[in-house]
């Protein structure tokens, strides 16, 4: 349960610091490039991983999906907080949850009880309620947030698949996604300053640097979770994305000054009980 806690922080805070940058014109995909600098170094200092452990068996498709797939998605997530504002597109993250809980049922071969189903029904809910929250943008361009709810719902599948590969150390195999995703990332930042002509800014550093720790113990914290909860993988999805959905709407109220609505209070209650529930399908 202490990994889920802390892989929720973790979380959260990236998506508060990445809230911040906005204000001071920091350029994402620069963080995003200076984020994945930051987490190979903790990674490698902290757990001096050996690439030479992994061995043909390892699965090196699933680490190139995963890091191609990250700093493509974080792009897709600030161009949805862009165009669609940040409740909305943390909201349809959040959204996510139901494609990997549907695989833990259809590809891991998980029970579903009726504590399941019903805080899987009620989370559902919860969700639909918190994407009614307020925009001040009135421009429509719903393929950002649906590209970010697609996105972290196949990234958290590759991510258990990740975790359930036990002869390299997840250690090493996270290592490895980093470098791929920093890879990416590079490419990205290349094309904007050489060919979309975007300036390099220097503030983007240290907030790069920021994500970049959090984001390491995110997903640290998230591999950890799931091997703590290997035969339910669910409850380590459901958990996860419903805390962060409760912790992140409050920080939003409270220190950054957004509206909740009845419908949003309505669907951070509902939240919580579906959180109950997923938690009592664990002990059953």
């Amino acid at each position: 349960m202490l990994f889920l806690i802390l892989s929720i922080l973790c979380s959260v805070t990236v998506g508060v610091i990445f809230k911040i940058s906005r204000k001071y014109n920091a350029n994402p995909s620069q963080i995003i490039s200076f984020n994945y600098i930051a987490a190979i170094a903790l990674c490698y200092f902290t757990f001096s991983p050996n690439l030479q452990e992994l061995d043909h068996n390892a699965p090196l498709e699933i680490y190139t999906s995963v890091g191609i797939l990250l700093p493509i998605l974080f792009l897709f997530l600030a161009l949805s907080i862009k165009y669609m504002g940040i409740a909305k597109t943390d909201a349809a993250q959040r959204l996510s949850l139901f494609i990997p809980i549907l695989a833990a049922w259809l590809l891991f071969n998980e029970g579903f009880n009726t504590y399941k189903v019903i805080g899987v029904l009620v989370g559902f809910a919860a969700l639909l309620f918190i994407l009614k929250k307020p925009s001040d943008n009135a421009e429509n361009k719903w393929i950002y947030p649906a590209a970010v709810l697609l996105g972290f719902g196949i990234i958290d599948i590759l991510f258990k698949k990740i975790a359930l590969y036990t002869v390299v150390p997840y250690t090493t195999s996270l290592f490895f996604v980093f470098l791929i995703a920093f890879a990416g990332s590079i490419l990205i930042v290349l094309y904007k300053l050489f060919i979309a002509k975007e300036n390099f800014v220097l503030k983007s550093i240290p907030f790069g640097i920021l994500v970049g720790v959090f984001n390491f113990g995110n997903i640290l914290f998230y591999l950890k979770a799931h091997k703590a909860f290997a035969e339910n993988p669910s409850t380590v999805f459901a958990g996860m994305n419903m805390g962060v959905i409760i912790l992140g709407t409050l920080i939003g109220a409270f220190f950054f000054k957004e509206k909740l609505s009845k419908i949003n209070i309505l669907g951070l209650f509902l939240a919580l009980i579906a959180v109950v529930f997923i938690f009592l399908s664990q002990l059953k």
